[in-house]
């Protein structure tokens, strides 16, 4: 019951160790502090901060007992005001008293025990617990809590007790009477509580039998290779929510499929079971190191309004499917997944590299593109989404400046703001409203916060729009948003490869994104036309048509995000995509991708620091070419299928990789996979 799962060595996935982050324990940490008075912990508080704290165990608040707790560092020190140490009349140099040398007591100088190790009490009672102070002269304070084992007494200041009480947990000295220490576990049901430091029971997870966990009585924390302190912070994960989103299904035949492809990072298979609600939707098995692809019904609910109304905006009730591992996976969402069935096309694919759970915050900055009126009559909106976690969960909207033109509906508001409440797997989908006819249309959510007082997933994404506007043919976009935590302030930005052959990039649109008001921006190398300075939180910014390689470093964290031109630009394939920049702190040495079978030719760009050895399925990847003076290079190089779409990268040093396909007049683009941890502002 009293066990740290920190004190277990964590972290194994394919051999590799994680660091934990984003409120888990780190590999080694107690997660305990020292003061005999005030416990406190140096785990993280969970992400989604600014407006909740998830683990309310992680507090680093102290009680008020006359210690102070340093937060994060585990160490307190006195309080002047409540020590009577500090008190000039007891000063060793003037009050002979206090004189360790004339006092007959031991081990206790100006009110300070130490013990024989030589650490430090820092407790405003001078006495060992369930001692009255008369035992060596000194008074107890008035008003002190002393612990006798499970007994809370409460000094009187003359040597005795004013109240005496049994408590029904145990006792802390300081505090008296609590449920627990900071740092315990325990099981209750299926789920595991922690003690946080308020000396409270918090629920800290649930140990799912069908992500393979279970709780052990003994430590009081959940036993598995999914469990919260076994995970790290990246896309590698045992619980995810995709969900079929908004797309152009009215002018073409859809025999094309809404899929998964899990990829199984785990020595060992994967029994993976996908539900919606309360109804079991399927569950296969996935082999060591390879990939299944799953079909799921579209939730006609969200992937339409129809062509000629764009809106209103919704909230579907269980609109995400869930999914979970007993193993560690990555989870990749394709709509559709083929471009081509049987001679008939599909013109508007894209995907997303999805979260797991463990990684979700409630903050989030939105992506997205305007709203497009096709040939002066078709409605297509840009569109953002959230899912919830939990029940009663609930989500604040704020719109950024291009934000304030909506599609009414499912409680947001027609100028973007909104308070909803979700429930576990239900989907709030917001959607732009025309906007007057203007082109190109003023109505873009890119810059919309979304705030969440409980973990979230977003997405941002249009339904099919020109990019950029005039040029054929408008195309689906969707990417899963990152965690403001996780967000940095050095971005590597590669254009894709031109898929006719050579070397040739093409060049792509680039937003950047600000969290936080008065922005500055720099690039190596200089970029034209590219923006100084970012004034408001969610105000962007476009660099148009570029396909140069170059790096973005911010004085504040920013959310970059990449598209691809459409199949007019260049190239004779292709069209509009999606992918969100990864940041060069977040990058990894490994990397386990699917790049899905089926479209005319998949790539990867690697950005890596110059020199690396970098290898993809055990081949060296070579021809890195310099980006400015950042230290680091790009290749781009050709996937060709194997059996199924998985394809593993690894280097001697960190790297990025960033995958993408073409089809004729379609593709899709997501970044290969991150880490996922927090990151100071």
């Amino acid at each position: 019951m009293t066990m740290d799962p920190s004190n277990r060595k964590l972290c194994g996935i394919g051999g590799a160790v994680v660091t934990l982050a984003l409120g888990l324990v780190g590999c080694g940490d107690d997660g305990t502090g020292t003061s005999a008075v005030v416990t406190t912990t140096d785990t993280p508080t969970l992400p989604g901060t600014s407006t909740v704290d998830p683990d309310p165990t992680t507090s680093d608040t102290p009680t008020d007992t006359g210690v102070i707790a340093t937060p994060g560092t585990g160490e307190t020190t006195v309080d002047p005001s409540t020590d009577p140490s500090t008190d000039p009349s007891t000063d060793p140099s003037t009050d002979p008293s206090t004189d360790p040398s004339t006092d007959p007591s031991t081990g206790t100088t100006m009110g300070v025990l130490t013990d024989t190790e030589g650490t430090t009490d820092t407790s405003t009672s001078t006495e060992p617990s369930g001692t009255s102070s008369s035992d060596d002269g000194g008074d107890c304070p008035d008003g002190t809590i002393v612990c006798d084992g499970d007994t809370a007494q409460t000094c009187d200041g003359m040597g005795g007790f004013t109240d005496v009480v049994a408590c029904p947990e145990q006792c802390e000295d300081g505090v008296g009477c609590v449920e627990c220490t900071p740092g315990q576990f325990q099981c209750e049901g299926n789920g595991s509580l922690k003690c946080g430091d308020d000396f409270k029971w918090y629920p800290y997870e649930t140990c799912d039998g069908l992500q393979g966990l279970s709780c052990d009585p003994q430590n009081g924390y959940c036993l598995g290779s999914c469990a919260k302190d076994m995970l790290g912070n990246s896309y590698i994960g045992c619980d995810y929510y995709p969900v079929s989103l908004s797309n152009l299904h009215e002018t073409q035949p859809w025999n094309f499929h809404y899929s998964l492809a899990i990829a199984n990072t785990a020595n060992t298979p994967a029994s993976v079971t996908i539900t919606k609600g309360g109804n079991m939707i399927q569950q296969v098995m996935v082999g060591a190191n390879t990939a299944k692809v799953v079909n799921l019904p579209y939730v006609d609910a969200l992937v339409k309004p129809t062509i000629d109304n764009a809106g209103p905006s919704v909230m579907v009730a269980d609109g995400a499917y869930r999914v979970r591992s007993n193993q560690p996976v990555t989870v990749y969402q394709y709509e559709p997944l083929e471009y081509v069935i049987n001679g008939s096309f599909s013109f508007t694919n894209d995907a997303s590299l999805l979260l797991p759970v463990n990684t979700w915050t409630g903050n989030y900055i939105v992506a997205s593109r305007n709203h497009w009126i096709a040939n002066g009559f078709y409605n297509l909106p840009g569109f953002y989404a959230v899912v919830a976690k939990e029940d009663n969960t609930l989500v604040k909207l704020t719109p950024g400046a291009t934000g304030k033109v909506v599609a009414a509906g499912g409680g947001v508001q027609a100028n973007g703001s909104g308070m909803v409440i979700l429930n576990e797997s239900d989907v709030l989908e917001v959607f732009t409203a025309s906007g007057g006819g203007q082109i190109p249309n003023p109505s873009d959510l890119t810059g919309t916060l979304v705030n969440a007082d409980k973990p979230v997933e977003v997405f941002g994404g249009h339904k099919c729009t020109q990019v950029p506007v005039g040029v054929q043919a408008c195309d689906r976009l969707e990417e899963a948003m990152l965690p403001i935590e996780t967000l940095a302030k050095e971005y590597l930005v590669t254009p894709p490869l031109i898929p006719t052959g050579g070397n040739v990039p093409k060049a792509q649109m680039i937003r950047v994104i600000a969290t936080e008001p008065l922005t500055s921006i720099t690039y190596d190398p200089p970029q034209n036309g590219a923006p100084a300075m970012l004034v408001n939180v969610g105000d962007w910014s476009e660099i148009a048509a570029n396909g140069k390689d170059f790096k973005i470093t911010a004085d504040k964290k920013i959310l970059v995000s990449q598209y691809m031109q459409g199949q007019d630009a260049g190239g004779g394939s292709g069209d509009p995509a999606m992918a969100s920049a990864v940041a060069t702190v977040q990058y990894r040495d490994s990397y386990l991708i699917h790049a899905p079978l089926l479209y005319e030719k998949n790539y990867a760009n690697i950005t890596a620091p110059m020199g690396a050895a970098i290898t993809m399925d055990g081949a060296p990847i070579g021809g890195f070419t310099a980006i400015g003076g950042s230290g680091y290079g790009v290749s781009r190089i050709l996937i060709n299928d194997n059996a199924d779409g998985n394809h593993t990268f690894a280097g001697d040093a960190k790297f990025g990789v960033s995958i993408y396909g073409y089809g004729q007049y379609t593709s899709y683009w997501y970044p290969g996979g991150l880490d996922l941890e927090a990151i100071p502002q």
